[in-house]
């Protein structure tokens, strides 16, 4: 494989690094630096991604320090932020997007905001930029990759490559939070930084605050999606066992049965409502699913006292099926 005209692959653990040659992460592995080689691992997830950035730029900041340029691009929340502050930190050079430049500004303005990055630029700028520092001499390169990356490097960059004794560790840095992991359940320790707030559980998932806190809305809204459903199939339920018993002639029964499906269903729709303006919609805006009628249709459901985006005989939000 070859990217203009260097070559390109995936690379295997342990590859050797050589001259010229760009290596991407394999999917769902972490890619990682070592003096000399390269490492393929599949560590605990970072900000709910693996590969992830910057379980990438803190091993190249541990190993080779001043020589390291780290660049962040285009993207959603603030992935890259702190590996790249972990090359600031040991003498490296960060290079960032323009924010106006970029498709998605998150990445680009959380770079900006909490690390140092040498320059801000376009990205047809960047490629020349990155050439001039790769023939630029790094001065004090040898004193400054002497000298001892932090604990709390160390520890994070042994966690990413999935080191027991780095997981188990019990003197880990920071101190316990009062947050669980989204992804496993366990206590999440808060790791100080004077800049990026981050939290990272006993097996080594790690979140900066902005990823913990879109984890834990995405979860928030499942959670609120399967309630809906739930009431949903009460109501559809309740609404055919009091057909049964008007059916019958057990009116007392039927009308017992009806309101436990108007319970339901005025339940149901608070909870879509509220999944709605979590969305980012307003009471005013059109979500994108009612169509070309959106206004008319929108109006309505948030005016109808049982307003729902459910069928009564069919549980699952329309245009999903049972399989998502």
């Amino acid at each position: 494989m070859h990217a203009g005209r260097l070559s390109a692959s995936h690379p295997q653990d342990g590859d050797p690094i050589t001259h010229g040659h760009i290596y991407i992460a394999p999917p769902d592995y972490h890619l990682l630096v070592e003096l000399g080689h390269v490492r393929v691992v599949r560590g605990p997830r970072e900000n709910r991604h693996r590969p992830a950035v910057d379980p990438l730029f803190r091993s190249a900041a541990r190993a080779y320090g001043p020589r390291v340029v780290g660049i962040v691009l285009s993207g959603m929340l603030d992935d890259g932020t702190a590996g790249l502050r972990a090359i600031w930190e040991r003498g490296g050079v960060g290079l960032v997007q323009s924010p106006d430049d970029a498709l998605f500004e998150g990445m680009p303005l959380s770079a900006i905001m909490n690390d140092h990055p040498k320059a801000v630029l376009p990205v047809a700028a960047i490629g020349p930029e990155l050439v001039r520092l790769a023939h630029e001499p790094v001065p004090d390169a040898a004193s400054a990759t002497e000298a001892a990356p932090s604990k709390t490097l160390e520890m994070e960059t042994h966690v990413a490559a999935f080191d027991m004794d780095a997981i188990e560790d019990p003197d880990k840095p920071g101190k316990p939070s009062v947050y669980g992991c989204p992804e496993c359940g366990g206590v999440l320790w808060e790791l100080a930084d004077a800049q990026v707030l981050r939290y990272r559980c006993r097996v080594g998932h790690a979140y900066t605050a902005d990823s913990l806190l879109a984890d834990q809305s995405q979860r928030l809204e499942d959670a609120l999606w399967a309630a809906a459903r739930g009431l949903e199939e009460k109501a559809a339920l309740s609404h055919r066992l009091g057909a049964r018993a008007r059916d019958s002639g057990h009116i007392l029964l039927a009308d017992r049965y009806a309101q436990q499906e108007r319970d339901a269903r005025a339940h149901a729709a608070v909870i879509q409502r509220v999944i709605l303006q979590g969305g980012g919609f307003s009471l005013t805006s059109q979500p994108p699913s009612l169509g070309g009628k959106g206004e008319e249709n929108w109006d309505r459901l948030v005016s109808d006292e049982y307003g729902t985006l459910f069928d009564a005989s069919h549980p699952f939000p329309r245009g999903e099926g049972a399989g998502g």
